[in-house]
């Protein structure tokens, strides 16, 4: 496979390898770290001479263990494994799996948690679920099973819905932030960043430097569909966008921003990264 058509390929299927991140790790933005992880590590590998014979399989294992690196290194997996004997569940739909919070997901057991994804929301077999867990079929389909049964009685239960904790500086930081670009004061949003500011438009670029992302803020000057409005992605402090052209019943996308005191040190925003809307939990705050 050629260079220019193995980058095609991991283009095509960043959706579907974000889709298993966000969900083994329990967050839609974490799973793009993840995920921006696992592709560097696709790249490295190919320059290094890998033979590849299943891409997909082949991306789903880098992925997989990239993404259990990332949850051990948080000690974020804190779910209690199922002991109790289940019958075999029947699959899920996938429109009641998107459905399930990404946190839901993250009570499951690993395994159990990688299985329903990879088969319920990715289609993946049984066979191919063991080949990227590098466990036994026989496993794997016990997984998928105690899996579904699990999260199918978490949906039964209510869910606690995760609040921005915002001190008063953040908040009158991001209010600040999304008044501005509200107004289209982009010359004030300049003089707020630092010298060596960083933009990553996720699935896109990354820029450094104050100089470099200039023609950042001229763009969203010039297109006048965008609404911004004050919000909450995951708890954290956004602001959310929504296009103006259609029925604005959720953002378009979303941009975080990390301060250093009074000084905006990067922006992350997910204009050209729909996917990572898929189920995401996002909340008005003004």
């Amino acid at each position: 496979m050629k260079t220019d058509e193995f980058e095609d390929r991991l283009k095509a299927l960043r959706p579907r390898l974000h889709r298993y991140c966000a969900r083994m790790t329990g967050s839609a933005v974490d799973g793009e770290d993840v995920l921006q992880d696992t592709l560097v590590k696709a790249l490295h590998a190919r320059s290094q001479g890998a033979r590849v014979d299943n891409l997909e399989g082949w991306l789903f294992r880098i992925a997989h263990n990239a993404s259990l690196d990332f949850l051990r290194e948080r000690s974020r997996n804190t779910v209690v494994p199922l002991t109790k004997d289940v019958d075999e569940a029947a699959p899920m739909l996938e429109a009641d799996i998107v459905a399930i919070s990404f946190q839901t997901f993250l009570r499951l057991p690993e395994l159990q948690r990688c299985a329903v994804i990879l088969k319920d929301v990715l289609g993946h077999s049984v066979e191919e679920i063991a080949s990227i867990t590098e466990c036994s079929p026989a496993a794997a389909k016990s997984a998928l099973q105690r899996g579904r049964a699990a999260l199918r009685q978490f949906a039964q239960a209510p869910e606690d819905t995760r609040l921005p904790l915002m001190s008063d500086s953040s908040r009158r930081k991001i209010t600040t932030y999304v008044h501005l670009f509200q107004s289209g004061d982009f010359d004030v949003i300049r003089a707020m960043l630092a010298d060596d500011v960083k933009l990553d438009l996720v699935n896109r670029l990354q820029l450094e430097g104050r100089d470099k992302i200039g023609l950042y803020f001229t763009r969203y000057a010039e297109v006048t569909k965008w609404r911004f409005v004050l919000g909450a992605v995951e708890g954290w402090p956004a602001m959310l966008v929504f296009d103006s052209t259609g029925p604005m019943e959720k953002p378009a996308h979303f941009v975080l921003i990390d301060w250093s005191e009074s000084r905006i040190i990067e922006i992350r925003d997910f204009l050209f990264a729909p996917y990572v809307l898929e189920s995401i939990d996002w909340v008005r705050l003004a």
